[in-house]
């Protein structure tokens, strides 16, 4: 049977959601940035919680775990590399290997940049992936605690998932990221048209996401670093990609 998922609004404009096995009836939440969220989430779905999938350290993905814990006793699986910076951690997981929820199994992916350590989380049985703060509809996260070409190499190995992969992210973001792409990318048909959408999304009160990575290899800038207009257009013809990533990624930090 295929996974199922609830997304839900938290905090100021975070998403949580919810990953269920309906076969096992094991559910995982992807990170817990709000414990009343999840709470809620749980109650509506009837689902009963049995793991957590932390993608990184940062509070407004973490800060609900110790009441979820306690409440629920479920399993916590932390990245490896930022286990020490997370409370009430079960398992710590790395590069290659594999998160399990009931039978589902997903595959872990390093996407460092964001922070040191941060990991994202692939299904392939079901094309979903879960990036935390790496990747956005139509942009990234901050390089915060990485830098920029390793930012770019995280982005690239999403970049590499198949088209059609579905993905969640951490943040509510879109229609921002939509006005600063059209800065870098003014012509972007693919764009506009993704405009169009996601205001009529946002009208109907609707979240935009999940994106599939094949919308955003046309439409994301930050994906689209290695193309030769791309860098044309920010002033860096013939340069490395990264660069060309850092240059839109700094933009972005001032629009």
């Amino acid at each position: 049977m295929p996974a199922q998922t609830y997304l839900f609004p938290c905090l100021k404009d975070n998403f949580g959601v919810l990953l269920h096995d309906p076969q096992s009836g094991a559910t995982a939440a992807i990170d817990a940035p709000e414990a009343a969220a999840v709470e809620a989430a749980l109650q509506k779905t009837g689902w009963k919680l049995t793991d957590i999938l932390v993608t990184h350290h940062h509070a407004d993905h973490t800060q609900g775990i110790a009441e979820l814990k306690e409440h629920h006793h479920c399993r916590v699986v932390a990245p490896r590399n930022e286990a020490k910076r997370i409370a009430h951690v079960d398992a710590t997981i790395g590069e290659g290997e594999t998160a399990r929820v009931g039978g589902i199994e997903g595959k872990v992916i390093d996407t460092p940049g964001h922070t040191a350590g941060h990991i994202s989380y692939f299904f392939p049985a079901d094309k979903l992936a879960f990036v935390g703060d790496t990747l956005f509809s139509i942009g990234c996260g901050r390089v915060i605690e990485g830098n920029p070409e390793m930012m770019w190499q995280s982005l690239l190995k999403l970049r590499n998932l198949p088209d059609d992969t579905k993905f969640y992210c951490g943040h509510e973001y879109t229609a921002a990221n939509i006005r600063f792409a059209k800065t870098i990318e003014p012509d972007n048909k693919a764009l506009a048209a993704r405009a169009d959408e996601v205001a009529r999304l946002l009208a109907a009160g609707k979240a935009t996401i999940p994106a599939t990575i094949g919308a955003e290899k046309a439409d994301n800038p930050f994906l689209r670093a290695d193309l030769p207009e791309v860098a044309k257009a920010v002033g860096l013809a013939g340069s490395p990609a990264w660069k060309v990533f850092a240059e839109i990624r700094e933009r972005k930090n001032k629009f």
